[in-house]
């Protein structure tokens, strides 16, 4: 019998002969399943590979969900008990051998890879049911787990299974870049697959993602996204540059002259903040005046705080791009072109200014600022699943479309971030966008004072932190 009929077969008498065994494993896909939901919101289209009897898709509960397996058992089962859901669609396919030309905004593997034959061909074929934002979630099982899985089907925890193959989690990532997918996350999840009170949520919400100990999770988790970089916007586009300014009267005429012209047309928005000195009144003088090839705005922020000036600039912005430009011109205006060239081409999908690249003047950072700053890019590092060297450059890029879901993924979390660094950030990452840092020379103040508080807003920022740890990386 061939090697494709004989995984029928199997599956089939699995469809009918697992009821007990689901059982018993019903706390580790409930993780799986909840591991799932945060990555993927309600009401998403979600295309599932190998969807067995359909309970991850249901749990889901997609706006439109397809699963497709190569059991007509399977298929059966999932159709039996999810027939009469208009938002579930299951049928019996070979992800080695069949296109899907409808596009999803998740495509899921969940423990699917062990038993093709040609994963680089499975992987290839589903670009065409793809988009530019569309995330590949990819679990398998950990090599560590092995001989714990093999005792395992031997006392009856788990369905006996047939030859897979056993891929590390460097195995997979060479796969999928082979297949021209380009790898956002990897980790790994569940040191305890079974639901003991107190000690289960311990170690697989804490243990298991600690530096070192989530080498060893049973379940190997991968997002990637396409890396040929399918248009999602139409070029050139327009870019607007939001420019917080509070007590930055002498920086305004120097902003409006070094902002550079950036694709089809550049919008500059001002957004003065309660300044003590004139700045209001120089925005209101410059704005009239200005005779450039931008088109200029000012407005007054309605309450107080970086956060409410760059949500009140960014409603008010008409480009397709839209970037923070902090108004004292440490971080220099002419470096935003990089910016916007990683986003316009696809490179990154959130651009994230770096100011400890390259050596800075020497009063750009003080040295307990520049400590403080390499901690937190440590640390925010672990929180977002991704690496990035300064969290705290105040300049950073997105499309308008990206910033419009991710405010509405970051409602959970509340109003924490007074600075809207850590709110943008968290909001990349649970959209499992690809953040990519991009260098920028840093440079001395020619005017004012820094409006940060070196101690106050250093323990704000650490308990921001601590609050990402429980809320995005711990949950």
């Amino acid at each position: 019998m061939p090697p494709f009929a004989k995984l029928v077969e199997y599956f089939n008498w699995v469809a009918e002969n697992d009821e007990k065994v689901r059982r018993i494993q019903g706390s580790f896909h409930a993780q799986l399943g909840e591991w799932h939901r945060l990555k993927i919101p309600e009401g998403s289209r979600v295309l599932e590979w190998g969807c067995g009897a359909g309970n991850l898709l249901e749990r889901l509960n997609p706006a439109n969900g397809v699963g497709l397996d190569l059991s007509e058992g399977m298929i059966a089962k999932a159709t039996g008990r999810n027939g009469q859901k208009s938002n579930l669609v299951f049928k019996q396919g070979d992800i080695q051998a069949e296109v899907i030309s409808e596009s999803f905004d998740y495509i899921i593997l969940s423990y699917l890879t062990g038993y093709l034959t040609d994963i680089e061909q499975a992987l290839r074929n589903l670009h065409s049911a793809s988009h530019a934002r569309t995330r590949l979630i990819v679990t398998s099982l950990n090599n560590f787990w092995l001989w714990p899985l093999l005792w395992a089907q031997w006392l009856g925890l788990v369905t006996p299974q047939p030859q897979s193959n056993w891929l590390s989690t460097a195995d997979l990532v060479n796969l999928l870049e082979l297949a021209g997918w380009e790898v956002v996350e990897k980790s790994s999840q569940q040191w305890m697959p079974f639901n003991i009170p107190l000690l289960t949520p311990f170690l697989n919400r804490f243990v298991a993602r600690l530096p070192g100990f989530r080498l060893f999770g049973i379940t190997l988790t991968i997002v990637a996204r396409p890396a040929q970089r399918k248009a999602d916007i139409n070029s050139p586009v327009s870019c607007s540059v939001i420019v917080p300014a509070r007590n930055e009267a002498g920086n305004i005429r120097a902003a409006l002259e070094r902002i550079p012209v950036m694709g089809q047309q550049t919008e500059i928005i001002f957004v003065e903040g309660n300044s003590t000195d004139d700045t209001w009144e120089v925005i209101q003088r410059e704005v009239t005046a200005y005779a450039g090839p931008h088109q200029v705005k000012a407005l007054k922020q309605p309450g107080r705080g970086k956060w409410d000036a760059v949500r009140a600039g960014f409603a008010e912005a008409s480009g397709d791009v839209l970037v923070i430009q902090d108004a004292d011109l440490t971080a220099p205006p002419e470096d935003l072109t990089k910016f916007y060239d990683a986003i316009a081409s696809g490179v990154a999908e959130f651009c994230n200014g770096s100011r400890l690249v390259y050596p800075m003047e020497s009063q750009a950072m003080q040295f307990l600022n520049f400590m403080g700053n390499k901690f937190f890019a440590l640390a925010l590092s672990y929180v977002l699943g991704q690496p990035i060297k300064d969290s705290l450059c105040g300049t950073k890029m997105l499309l308008r479309a990206d910033y419009i879901r991710l405010m509405q993924r970051i409602e959970v979390l509340g109003d924490f971030d007074p600075f809207g660094d850590f709110n943008l950030l968290f909001g990349a990452s649970l959209l499992n966008l690809r953040i990519r840092d991009i260098p920028v020379r840093y440079k001395d103040r020619t005017y004012g004072e820094t409006n940060i508080s070196r101690f106050k807003h250093g323990w704000l920022l650490l308990k921001m932190t601590v609050f990402g740890l429980f809320r995005v990386r711990w949950s």
